[in-house]
């Protein structure tokens, strides 16, 4: 596992509210679930494959964090992490994507996150052999090659231009599963990827400045020094071992009885093909046979209609944590405008420094922002923070535009400019369901 995960509980919650504003209690419960797996990898002997991970599930609105917080400890913990929702997915049987599917589209994440990190390892290396066929490609005698070389690095050929054959970057070559269980969903993706890779591969000749020439080449080098073969073993791995997958909408598949006839039969159907991968199953990939027993799975759901309870009894057994992330008001709203790293604040006011324009986000503009976002969930669907984009974007939608032609100027967003510009819009009820 990674390094990533060696952090403390403590210290994994400190970091998710860097990004993610309040719900204590699911950032402990998934600070708690992945410092276990840290333990478990040092427990040793037979017991480390017995302990089963506690998979967790959040209940919670739209827009309060829930898929957030999933994402960002994937990130801390360096996982393969994979988001899905429940309501995609079909029994066996139906028209669509079985759940299988998420293990195959996991590990191929995967593969691609460890192939990254493979050739980060040789790009020295590569660097090197790439230098070395720009010079072959500018015919510099073996005499000069040294000082050309230098000249390279330093930047004092940048306005060369070379022609070169480059291969396009490659992935692995795709295998044909036509004898599994997800064979013929796959099939047509698959063939294309095998006649991509022997017939679309071929080297191409293009014209470019020598930096863009001298990148080309690296990551054509860099993929020939890593081990493939290696890269899937290690890849497979790192799912078994510390992948996150979250499944989202899980109470949409979660019929109550009067749901279980008619066009939602297949719901209690898709939990049951959810539950042996959720207890630990072997599922078949192109990348080799991947073990759930250890993967990490977080579902989410709004439960407006249904409850936790409507689940399968075997499925809630399988997701023993459950967490309940609270709705966002007018004091959340401020908090997510200015504390995360990322905050819309910061994000706007940068893009729009692009232009030229100097955004001065006052606290009480800030505040009303927060006020009218706050009051246009109240008064139609509470989407939660996702609230806030929509009344940025209005209030912003002026300035945005005409940017490119106020180079230089400033802009102070106090609490009677956002009133100004979105007032309006808060007195009709009926326009601000519809703007707002």
């Amino acid at each position: 596992m990674s390094d990533g995960a060696a952090f403390t509980p403590r210290e994994i919650v400190s970091e998710l509210d860097r990004y993610v504003v309040g719900q204590r209690e699911a950032k402990r419960a998934v600070a708690i679930a992945l410092r276990n797996r840290w333990r478990r990898q040092r427990v040793g002997g037979e017991l480390e494959n017995e302990i089963a991970p506690k998979n967790i599930i959040m209940i919670g609105p739209t827009g309060v964090g829930k898929t957030e917080i999933a994402r960002r400890l994937a990130k801390l913990a360096q996982a393969p992490f994979l988001k899905v929702e429940a309501s995609k997915f079909t029994e066996v049987g139906y028209v669509g994507r079985d759940v299988e599917s998420i293990i195959r589209d996991l590990t191929d994440l995967a593969v691609q996150l460890v192939s990254e990190e493979e050739k980060k390892s040789v790009m020295a290396k590569a660097r090197e052999r790439a230098e070395g066929r720009v010079l072959d490609a500018l015919g510099v005698p073996p005499e000069a090659r040294e000082a050309r070389r230098r000249a390279l690095r330093e930047g004092g050929l940048d306005e060369q231009e070379l022609e070169i054959e480059a291969a396009p970057p490659q992935g692995p070559m795709p295998t044909l599963s036509v004898f599994t269980p997800q064979g013929v969903e796959e099939m047509g993706t698959q063939i294309q990827q095998l006649f991509g890779n022997l017939f679309g591969g071929a080297p191409k000749k293009r014209r470019l400045k020598l930096p863009a020439a001298l990148e080309a080449f690296t990551a054509e080098e860099a993929g020939k020094l890593i081990d493939m073969e290696r890269v899937r073993e290690l890849a497979v791995a790192r799912v078994e071992q510390s992948g996150i997958v979250f499944i989202d909408e899980i109470d949409k598949v979660a019929a109550g009885p009067a749901a279980r006839s008619g066009p939602d039969v297949s719901r209690e159907g898709v939990q049951r093909d959810l539950l042996p991968i959720v207890e630990g199953s072997t599922v078949q990939t192109r990348h080799g046979a991947v073990r759930t027993d250890h993967v990490l799975f977080i579902a989410a759901g709004a439960f407006h209609v249904a409850k936790p309870s409507d689940l399968i009894p075997e499925l809630q057994g399988r997701f023993p944590i459950r967490v309940e992330l609270a709705s966002l008001g007018q004091a959340d709203f401020v908090r997510i405008l200015t504390e995360p790293r990322n905050s819309l604040v910061r994000q706007y006011t940068a893009l729009l420094q692009t232009e030229g324009v100097e955004l001065d986000f006052t606290e009480d503009g800030v505040r009303a922002i927060a006020e009218i976002a706050a009051l246009a969930n109240e008064r139609a669907e509470n989407i939660g923070a996702r609230r806030l984009h929509t009344v940025m974007e209005r209030l912003l939608d002026e300035v945005s535009f005409d940017a490119p032609d106020r180079g230089g100027a400033k802009l102070r967003i106090d609490g009677p400019f956002v009133r100004e510009r979105l007032e309006a819009l808060v007195r009709d009820e009926d326009l601000s369901r519809y703007i707002l």
